[in-house]
This record gives C-alpha cells, structure tokens and sequence, in this order.
C-alpha cells in the first residue's frame, strides 16, 4: 500500500511533543521548541528545505539532529528541514558520492590548469581542507564535491519550494475569490 508523504512525515519527524520529553533537548527546549520555528509560513518553509538539502548532503550521519539545532539560528522551520535531510539517503548516495567526487576532481583539475592561487593551497592553509573532510567523512575532491552540491541543491529546493509555496497560496487565493463571487448576492 503506497504511504502518504503526509503520513510518513507524522511518522518520522519527531513531534514537539516528543522532542519536550527527549532527554537530550531538554536543555535546548526553550530554544528549539519556540512557536515560530514549528509555524509553517512562506519564509519558513523554504529556509527549512535549504537548510535540510545542505546538511543532509554535507552531513552523512545524525544530519537530522544537526538540522533541527541549524534551524534555530536560521529561523527555520524545524519539521521540514529535519524531513528534507531525509533526502540523502543510501539510495541517493549512490548518485550523489560518484558525482561529487567528479565535480571535485573536475575543480581541482581546473584550478592546476589555471594561473590563480589553488583552492587546495588555500584550503590547506585555512585548514578547511581537513574539517571538510572530517564532516563529510570522505576524501578532499569528495568533500569538495559534496560542498558544491549541497550549495547547488540547498538553492534549488529554496527556490522551487519557495514557487510552490507561492503557487499554493495563489490558488487557495482565487478559491477564496471564486467562492466570496458565488456567494455574492446579485444584483
């Protein structure tokens, strides 16, 4: 039988509820647990699904518990953003890793073909090479390519969500108009 999203969201996406009485939250509740972060609105929403695609992707493991304590500085919704982590799975793992490790490989390649200062120098210098490597858990051209399509697809789904949140409303919009018309007495 074929689950709706709506469904598998109430069942994998903790309630606020169950996160008041999770041991570890406790500390953080009166942070994590404010109204406004659990509200679904037309500036909320699109941050969450941004904020889940980029540390779902980036992030390989508790990218969920991650993104519910990112929602909070990015005031975020926390719902949505814990759903859209779910997107990288090992299902999509098997697409995302190869290709990151090709747009990886594909930069370095560029930046020794080119005469400016290599990314890997500076990121050697900065040391953004080894945390890159430490949060995704995978080689430097990888972790590179991971960070490009995180970035990649955290402003798409910012966009598309933010369209179809538009459209949503657009169209509750003319329903409400349509209906006040026919409700309307004539003349």
């Amino acid at each position: 039988m074929i689950e709706t999203t709506s469904g598998w969201l109430r069942r994998c996406v903790p309630t606020r509820d169950q996160l008041e009485r999770n041991r570890f939250v406790r500390p953080f509740a009166g942070r994590v647990l404010r109204s406004d972060l659990w509200r679904f609105s037309r500036r909320s929403v699109p941050r969450g699904v941004a904020l889940g695609l980029f540390v779902g992707v980036l992030i390989p493991f508790a990218h969920s518990i991650v993104a519910a304590f990112c929602a909070v500085f990015v005031r975020a919704n926390v719902p949505v953003a814990i759903a859209t982590t779910f997107a990288s799975n090992p299902a999509t793992w098997m697409l995302l890793y190869p290709a990151a490790y090709e747009i990886g490989k594909t930069l370095f390649h560029l930046e020794r073909a080119s005469g400016l200062t290599p990314i890997s120098a500076t990121m050697e210098h900065t040391q953004t090479d080894h945390l890159l490597q430490n949060l995704t858990g995978a080689g430097l051209d990888t972790a590179v390519g991971l960070l490009v399509l995180s970035i990649v697809l955290s402003s798409a789904g910012y966009a598309v969500s933010a369209l179809v949140w538009r459209g949503i409303v657009a169209r509750r919009r003319c329903a409400r108009l349509a209906q006040a018309r026919i409700a309307e007495p004539a003349g």
